[in-house]
């Protein structure tokens, strides 16, 4: 019978009910060994089915890295697929190949290339498949003893519990919480959960006195004494399974015999059992947590009346029992198992192991066929048989890689590393490249007949530890090959070792990987082409074009072009090529490079190479966004997404959604710009695209005046960033946004701190696209604060040196000749020097672009210089000028820029008809101010003169020194510098409208 557990069933049940209304639901059950878990979760599974929901089990195995990768994954996603043919093919469709990898019944796991999104492209295209799935059937998917998952399993977990948004899905995981000591791999994924809302945890309680009281009752069928209630209640202290053993005991009138020690507990009634009986279960402990009724027979060697009997006594003592499916037998608790297993002689455990690899040698049948590589070399490994032992591991870490399953492949390739001496040399001379090691670095050797190496396995190890997330192991198996190619130089081979440390130290933040590159460009130096010198040619002219584009990229990737397309490399030849396309854009060529790239993603797309295709599809609109032409790049940006989500490209989607933001930005599109930029910083993302994202939304609400929200993104774009990378496309738009921010605050020593960096850095080819916005930023912030007192001392020497850097910027396309000549202004505008001569080409210029935003921002410039001119003219052409500006301003929420454009109609007398305007709102109204005063007060506080104030509210000296009476009168004060002290303190007049009207 079901004892208690009312609330701990109601969560499930209240979780169920959610998730049939379309919200996905994810839970934790936790409890101690014995506790229940598995009980609650039957009867809550039983419910769950009587109402319709599908219900889809699957069990971790005890060593992650003995049993097949993802194995729960892969037992839950068979039962859907049985429950739901139908649904799950049309869920399925297209991603076959790839969901093979977690399900071999749905085919050959495609053979492509590895890299570091192969895991989360399917952990992505895995949570869409439950989605779809779920989408018109409740399904709950129970993964149980997480305390026993391998790597891959947790992380994939994870990746559901932070992703799932959709569906009538539940997902519950249940482990051992007594299990999960300090330094179990479990404890930190548990922390992570538990900061995440939509993740409900349970604990199982042990029994109360009354709890264990109905449990004997319903195993005895009787009422129990209470003395033996309370007898069991002490020595169980509560726990389900022990108070279950007890009563049993009791029943037989073993119970006064037992001792106190817990594993003689649990082997009492395996050593009442016939000396048959035992055997069985003996075979059965070691074979794993399920084992096939053959390969028992295989191993017991019994008769088979002898061995049914045997599997009779030991179902009938409730120490086995039979498998859901029928064919094979586990134990009916993992503790009676644990301590049957632990009870083994250690040579009668190499014996046992020995016995089953040797029966499933002699017939592979006897177990699934896609757990039968894992299962073999675990058997070999624990038989302490290297000559065996060591193709079998090997050959399960090629299973693992091609399941995705690096952080397993990892394990196995370090058992193999463990076994390695311990081979016979015959052994390992037969091994081969081309069987075990798909990134053999090529060194002139034919992998078909060239004998593996040890330094190979450092390879496969190496790249399994970087894609698997393990790059501090990867770090130090690449210095330990390191080390023996200093003993036995081989120059390919080293070259090859040092990308990867490259590739590492960049992806743990340990630096830029410059060093390590031009290391392995020294070695590759002067040999002849190979798949090694393309590839390091290649990764070097990436990082180049990223860091520091110019000649010398260029050059490294024409030759890494030429070398991968004489040796065959394809994928590394279209992977360069796209670089190349990009370098040539960046050297004045758009139209060549332009059209390379687009060829690269034609031919990808065309030979499957879905990882550079991705690439192309952030590159190519990136490089179009750089030449101005944002609207054309939108459409391949959703072309893109849409790619990427078809193929679980997780990173490579979210820098589209980021680029996307960007572009969004540029034509005037705010409110979706915001969307993709919040699509670009979900969790799960690389850190980058998130960076990224975030800096969009700080530009975003910079714009809009929100200024703390604008640092609290620009705080986190830095973060997802870091410090040991500035890459220009980081550092440039995080000073721009820094700067932009500083100067609405009235900061402006901030403002050129954020500043001073980028001008010493220089700005070296291909930064244009970055260093543009940034320099006109600076020259804004200095001519709107070009009065105030605080922006004199370095003023002139910050002047100077803007002035020097718009000379070095390239201004080969339209948008960022625009740019030159709008930062040339602002510049004047800082010495009082500019006229409406000055910003009406600026307008013009801008007119022929799609950047709405930036022309409203150059036509309010042109409306105060044709203002400050004084012509009736003048004044009818800024009234319709200030009139666009405003509408533009209030369409987009643009605040700063509505406001400033309201202050300068307002200061001049202009009404803006067939505009809606918004009066900003001014606290000084009850100090019985006029409006008139207000803006006098206004340029009081900000440091003006009569005569500045004079000129800037187009009214004479001595007028201006009347309403400064007058204000000094209303406010009870005797000086101008108190007046201001008065304004700042009430808080006249809001942050940052002193020091910069309009915020870059």
């Amino acid at each position: 019978m079901f004892v208690g557990r009312a609330d701990e069933l109601d969560t499930l049940n209240d979780a169920l009910a959610r998730a049939a209304a379309a919200e996905p639901q994810a839970l934790l059950l936790g409890g101690e060994a014995g506790v229940g878990k598995t009980r609650l979760v039957e009867e809550f599974a039983t419910a769950a089915a009587r109402h319709g929901a599908v219900v889809a089990v699957g069990g971790c195995v005890e060593i992650g890295a003995d049993g097949l990768p993802f194995a729960p994954f892969s037992a839950a996603l068979r039962a859907l697929r049985d429950a739901l043919p139908e649904e799950f093919a049309a869920a399925a469709a297209g991603q076959e190949e790839e969901l093979a990898r977690l399900l071999p019944d749905l085919g050959e796991a495609g053979a492509g290339r590895h890299d570091e999104q192969g895991t989360a492209r399917l952990f992505e295209l895995t949570a869409r498949l439950l989605e779809r799935i779920a989408a018109e059937h409740t399904a709950v998917l129970v993964l149980e003893d997480l305390h026993w998952a391998d790597a891959s399993t947790r992380h994939l977990l994870a990746y559901l519990f932070r992703t799932l948004r959709a569906g009538r899905l539940l997902v519950l995981a249940t482990y051992r919480s007594d299990d999960v000591h300090r330094r179990h791999p479990l404890r930190p994924l548990l922390a992570e959960l538990d900061r995440l809302r939509t993740v409900r945890r349970i604990e199982l309680a042990r029994f109360t006195r009354e709890e264990a009281g109905r449990q004997i009752a319903g195993i005895l069928a009787a009422e129990p004494d209470p003395a033996q209630v309370d007898e069991i209640y002490a020595r169980s202290d509560g726990n389900a399974f022990f108070i279950e053993e007890l009563a049993v005991a009791a029943t037989a009138g073993d119970c006064a015999g037992l001792t106190d020690s817990l594993r003689d507990l649990l082997l009492v009634r395996v050593e009442a059992l016939s000396e048959s009986a035992q055997k069985v279960a003996r075979i059965v402990a070691e074979g794993g947590s399920t084992v096939e009724y053959r390969l028992i027979a295989a191993v017991a060697r019994l008769a088979e009346d002898d061995l049914i009997e045997a599997l009779r006594a030991a179902v009938g003592a409730h120490i086995l029992t039979a498998t859901r499916t029928g064919d094979g037998y586990r134990f009916r608790h993992s503790l009676v198992r644990e301590a049957v297993a632990d009870d083994l002689l250690p040579g009668e455990r190499s014996r046992l192991n020995r016995r089953y690899a040797e029966a499933l040698e002699a017939d592979p049948t006897l177990v699934p066929a896609d757990a039968r590589v894992m299962r073999l070399a675990s058997y070999w490994y624990h038989a302490h048989d290297p000559a065996k032992a060591l193709p079998a591991v090997l050959s399960a870490a090629v299973v693992a890689r091609r399941r995705h399953a690096y952080t397993e492949q990892l394990r196995l390739l370090e058992r193999a590393m463990e076994l390695w001496d311990g081979a016979p040399e015959e052994i390992r001379s037969a091994l081969r490249p081309v069987d075990y090691a798909e990134v053999y670095p090529p060194c002139g050797c034919d992998p078909a007949t060239t004998p593996l190496r040890y330094l190979d396995l450092l390879a496969e190890a190496a790249v399994a530890g970087r894609f698997g997330g393990e790059r501090e192991r990867a770090l130090k198996i690449t210095k330990r090959a390191l080390r023996l190619l200093d003993e036995e130089p081989d120059p390919l081979r080293a070259a090859w070792f040092w990308v990867q440390r490259s590739r590492l130290v960049q992806a743990m933040a340990r630096g830029d990987g410059r060093q390590e590159l031009a290391t392995a460009q020294d070695l590759v130096r002067g040999l002849p082409p190979s798949e090694v010198h393309a590839e390091v040619l290649a990764v070097a002219a990436s990082w180049s074009m990223q860091r520091r584009p110019g000649p010398e990229a260029l050059a490294a990737a024409e030759r890494a072009v030429e070398y991968a397309h004489m040796v065959g490399a394809r994928e590394t030849e279209l992977d360069a090529r796209l670089t190349l396309g990009g370098l040539t854009v960046e050297a004045g060529a758009p139209k060549a490079g332009l059209a390379e790239m687009r060829q690269v993603l034609r031919d990808t797309r065309a030979e499957g190479m879905h990882q550079v295709a991705a690439r192309a599809y952030v590159n190519l609109p990136s490089v179009l966004q750089s030449v101005g032409r944002d609207r054309e790049a939108v459409p391949l940006l959703r072309e893109g997404i849409e790619f990427c989500r078809a193929y679980g490209l997780l990173d490579s989607g979210a820098w589209m959604w980021g680029n996307l933001s960007e572009a969004l930005y540029s034509l005037g599109q705010w409110q979706e710009a915001a969307e993709a930029a919040a699509h670009a910083t979900r969790v799960g993302h690389g850190a980058m695209p998130r960076g990224a994202g975030a800096l969009t939304q700080a530009r975003l609400a910079l714009a809009r005046g929100d200024l703390a929200e604008a640092g609290r993104h620009l705080a986190a774009a830095r973060a997802w960033y870091g410090t040991h990378d500035p890459m220009p496309q980081q550092s440039l738009p995080v000073a721009r946004i820094a700067l932009g921010v500083a100067a609405a605050e009235g900061r402006i020593t901030d403002a050129r701190a954020a500043l001073l960096p980028a001008l010493d850095a220089g700005f070296p080819p291909g930064t244009h696209r970055y260093g543009w916005p940034l320099l006109l930023a600076a020259a804004t912030a200095e001519a709107d604060a070009r009065t105030l007192p605080a922006a004199l001392p370095g003023r002139a020497e910050t002047l100077d040196r803007l002035s020097a850097a718009v000379r070095t910027l390239t201004t080969g396309v339209p948008l960022w000749q625009a740019y030159g000549q709008w930062t040339r202004a602002e510049l004047l505008r800082a010495q009082d020097r500019d006229t409406a001569d000055t910003w009406s080409p600026v307008v013009t210029a801008f007119e022929c672009l799609d950047r709405p935003y930036a022309l409203a921002r150059v036509r309010h410039r042109l409306a105060a210089a044709l203002l400050a001119e004084g012509g009736d003219d003048e004044r009818e052409r800024a009234v319709e000028l200030l009139r666009l500006a405003g509408a533009v301003a209030a369409h987009l929420g643009a605040r700063p820029l509505d406001d400033t454009v309201a202050r300068l109609a307002q200061r001049a007398r202009l009404t803006l008809t067939g505009a809606t305007r918004r009066t900003p709102a001014d606290p000084a109204t009850a100090l019985g101010l006029t409006s008139r005063e207000r803006d006098v007060l206004h340029l009081v506080a900000a440091g003006r003169t009569n005569r500045q104030i004079a000129a800037e509210l187009f009214i004479s000296p001595k007028t201006a020194s009347v309403h400064v009476s007058n204000i000094l009168g209303k406010l009870g004060v005797s000086g101008r510098g108190e007046a201001a002290a008065v304004a700042h303190r009430l808080g006249l007049f809001a942050a940052g409208t002193l020091a910069a009207e309009t915020p870059g």
